[in-house]
């Protein structure tokens, strides 16, 4: 039986190596695309259930009389055919993860719709996400325990063989061609016990551990920087990064293992996703980087013997960047990834010629609930109190890595914390969590209750891990690439300043208020970080983070200044600049605007007569505006300064006109004067006016420098134009600011948002004294010394001109002895 178009639609037809990436960017990354998982769920719910009889109104209705209850096996194979057809016709069986086998969130969406509409099994997102395996997922809907035994790790280390759980009986296989419907609703087994997925992990992650034993031993790689280095998850966001920085500050030759079906659909991969993150794939880039198909899920990595051992004897660096980030999964489904996965490397790593290990893991294994320090060699969280499947996976690959240490594998673990943009190119990770915290607050302008925030920049990160990977003094420690840590106050601070009143709750009251805005008024943007914290595990992973304390790296630190590295500094709004625009862009967060309550403003009174074009000007006007800026963003990046206020002038209109929209721009075209004038722009005025009968009018002003000394006068002047909306100008005069008003109102009278406290006020003011003294002085002073320019006679063709000059006093004499004569 095939789903029906409005149940997740006929899958044959599409290809998923094509779009897996873009659909799940449509779930897991809501501002990509309009889809989101409210949306894809109300697509595709199936229509309400018909009134139960009666006799069914305590549960679903009974098997016919002689029809026998459905099993387990038989729901799984069930499933298994289910998912198939969501697959494209791929062939799985009942122990097949399905998230391995390529289906993305939305596949999840669908599958929930159709188990739900065929079978009447009634799972969640959270169960498939939890467990992806058909077995496992009948098991939970029957209320079974786990009739598996545990994977047993492999008799010789010849090869890391990724294990696939037994079952009583062998795994069924499915294709659309056999699917299943039960004659009658499945109905969930009540005498069976409830499923332990907590004790199921931590079996599992014991197993795991115990194949870190049957690595080969190996002796100390030799002490030279990398020449030939293997990398996983070039194709991500920092390793798309630390690809190029190794490339920049190395003489390495890189081969990149990226999934794909051949090397051009690697190479495809990868060209894509540095592309996605602003980054190049040039002819100069390609000639020291080989591509390599190959899947971190399979034994030995997907790879054929001739090449692996090639690998093992010519590699002198494996760097493990690529890990499955989902923070929705369990871990069983994330296994296969970030543990087996990481084990295959260190295996590589162990054979043949000895290659260090440097492997990306993350401050995720401190992620325990009142853990009282997170330092570079302090203990790791106890993995039994750890709620979410990546958290885990995360620990049993360093695990198993401190297990490969004792066997001779030299293996660096590099820990970052939250990952954010790139400070100058403004690429970021749109499934971070930083990301998600940011662009719910700056959407609702409340904020939880932070401890610390340990993210630092991309750039820093990579920069900081390469350069690790490059020294052999380096290996075989552990370092912290968090940066320097933001508290709560700094971080509210920054918020304000740029102009985001934002309120802290604790955090259970923000958990609850954000996804009650959620659920009363979905944003699209936002259903990743709500899909997170809907999901338990999910939820803990945030709050361990925002409730952790500072994790320190003295070992770090100490490394950047003996390589005279970027220092770890603040993520502050400076250094979040690029990546706001970019994520403003995408709808992520939403920046200041003149539709906010004002930061900062003031009065400017202007009296001055107006005229006809080319007339003397004979008729008294005055202006009574109010300025203001949104943020400072607004005036570091911009520019502007918005403008609200009355004009009146008999000759526009007897009553006062209203300026409908206006702004400022503060030293336009950075004060270069246009059409070779002596005149250098200080601030530019255009406002559009509404006159009382509705009638449009437009004005434009400039206030300008001159090589004078009248500095003040110059700074209250501004030569208008004026004209009906559509039309050339009419009328053109000069308003000046009265002198005794100057300071009254654009000093001693700018306010700033009450919201804010009296010591940030201060700074408010004095920080766009400062900007706004610093514009125009620099303004006032540009005229001045061109003029001191021309009369030194310092600018390039001096000489020439000195030459030319002298030739023609020479010829000029000449002329006069002659005329003399």
């Amino acid at each position: 039986m095939t789903p029906s178009p409005d149940a997740g639609g006929d899958a044959p037809a599409r290809n998923h190596e094509l779009d897996r990436q873009h659909e799940g960017e449509l779930l897991e990354g809501g501002a990509r695309g309009a889809a989101a998982i409210a949306g894809l769920l109300a697509r595709f719910q199936p229509p309400a259930p018909p009134p139960q009889p009666a006799d069914s109104a305590n549960g679903p209705v009974a098997p016919a009389d002689g029809a026998p209850a459905w099993g387990l096996e038989q729901l799984a194979k069930a499933i298994v055919s289910k998912a198939a057809t969501l697959l494209g016709g791929k062939e799985i069986d009942t122990e097949t993860d399905l998230f391995d086998a390529g289906a993305t969130s939305v596949d999840a969406v669908r599958l929930v719709a159709v188990l739900d509409r065929d079978l009447n099994v009634r799972l969640s997102l959270d169960d498939v996400f939890a467990d992806a395996r058909p077995r496992r997922l009948a098991q939970r809907w029957l209320g079974g325990p786990a009739r598996r035994t545990l994977p047993e790790a492999p008799a010789t280390a010849k090869a890391l063989e990724l294990p696939v759980a037994s079952a009583p009986s062998a795994p069924t296989t499915a294709s659309p061609g056999t699917d299943l419907v039960p004659a009658e609703p499945v109905a969930p087994d009540e005498t069976l016990p409830a499923l332990d997925d907590h004790a199921e992990d931590l079996a599992l992650i014991t197993a795991d551990l115990a194949r870190a034993d049957l690595l080969p031993w190996c002796g100390d790689p030799e002490p030279v920087p990398p020449r030939r280095v293997l990398m996983t998850g070039a194709n991500g966001f920092l390793g798309g990064h630390m690809l190029l920085d190794l490339l920049r500050h190395s003489d390495a030759h890189v081969v990149c293992l990226v999934r794909g079906d051949s090397v051009q659909d690697a190479e495809r991969r990868l060209a894509e996703g540095l592309a996605s993150f602003s980054l190049p794939w040039s002819a100069e880039i390609r000639r020291r980087v080989t591509v390599l198909p190959g899947d971190l899920r399979r034994p030995r990595l997907g790879l054929t013997d001739e090449q692996w051992h090639l690998l093992a004897d010519e590699l002198d660096s494996v760097v493990s960047v690529a890990a499955a980030v989902d923070f929705l999964r369990g871990y069983p489904s994330l296994r296969r990834t970030n543990v087996l996965g990481v084990l295959s490397l260190a295996e590589l790593a162990m054979t043949g010629r000895p290659k260090p290990l440097h492997h990306i893991s993350s401050i995720a294994v401190f992620n325990e609930i009142g853990i009282a320090s997170m330092g570079e060699d302090d203990p790791v969280a106890h993995v039994d109190r750890l709620a979410a499947g990546y958290d885990k996976s995360k620990w049993a690959a360093e695990a198993a890595l401190r297990r490969a240490r004792d066997r001779g594998l030299k293996a660096t673990f590099l820990r970052p914390g939250g990952i954010v943009g790139h400070t100058r190119t403004g690429a970021y990770n749109p499934h971070d969590i930083n990301t998600g915290l940011f662009s719910a607050i700056s959407r609702y302008r409340v904020a939880p209750k932070i401890n610390y925030s340990n993210s630092a920049p991309v750039d820093w990160v990579s920069r900081v891990a390469t350069a690790v990977i490059c020294e052999p003094s380096g290996w075989g420690q552990n370092y912290h690439l968090t940066g320097r840590p933001d508290t709560l106050t700094e971080m509210v601070r920054d918020q304000e300043l740029g102009g985001l009143n934002v309120r802290v709750m604790p955090w259970d009251v923000w958990l609850k208020d954000f996804l009650d805005r959620c659920e009363t008024d979905p944003v699209p943007e936002l259903e990743f970080m709500a899909r997170v914290l809907r999901n338990p595990a999910g939820r803990k992973i945030v709050e361990a983070s925002v409730t952790a304390p500072m994790a320190t790296g003295d070992r770090t630190e100490a490394f950047v200044a003996r390589h005279k590295l970027p220092p770890p500094a603040r993520v502050d709004a400076q250094a979040r600049l690029k990546s706001y625009e970019r994520m403003a862009r995408d709808g992520l967060v939403i920046l200041p605007s003149r539709d906010d309550p004002p930061y900062l403003w003031f009065r400017e009174t202007m009296r001055g007569k107006v005229g006809p074009v080319d007339a003397k000007p004979d008729t008294r006007c005055t202006f009574a505006l109010t300025l203001s800026i949104a943020s400072m963003y607004q005036l570091v990046q911009h520019r502007t300064i918005d403008v609200r206020g009355t004009v009146s002038c008999p000759l526009l209109h007897a009553d006062p006109l209203t300026v409908d929209d206006g702004e400022i721009w503060v030293r336009p075209h950075e004060g270069v004067p246009h059409h070779h004038s002596l005149d250098h722009p200080l601030l530019r005025y255009r406002l559009a006016l509404r006159d009382a009968d509705g009638n449009g009018w437009w004005l434009e002003g400039w206030k300008t420098a001159r090589a004078r000394f009248d500095y003040m006068q110059q700074a209250r002047t501004l030569t208008i134009r004026a004209g009906r909306e559509g039309e050339p100008a009419s009328l053109a005069g000069t308003m000046k600011v009265p002198k005794k008003s100057y300071k009254r109102e654009q000093i001693d009278g700018i306010r700033v948002n009450p919201e804010l406290s009296m010591r940030e006020q201060r700074i408010a003011k004095f920080t766009w004294l400062g900007w706004f003294s610093t514009q125009l002085g620099q303004g006032l002073l540009e005229p001045t010394l061109r003029a001191g320019a021309e009369l030194l006679d310092l600018r390039p063709d001096a000489i020439d001109r000195d030459k030319d000059r002298y030739q023609a006093k020479l010829t000029k004499w000449e002329k006069d002895r002659k005329h003399l004569r």
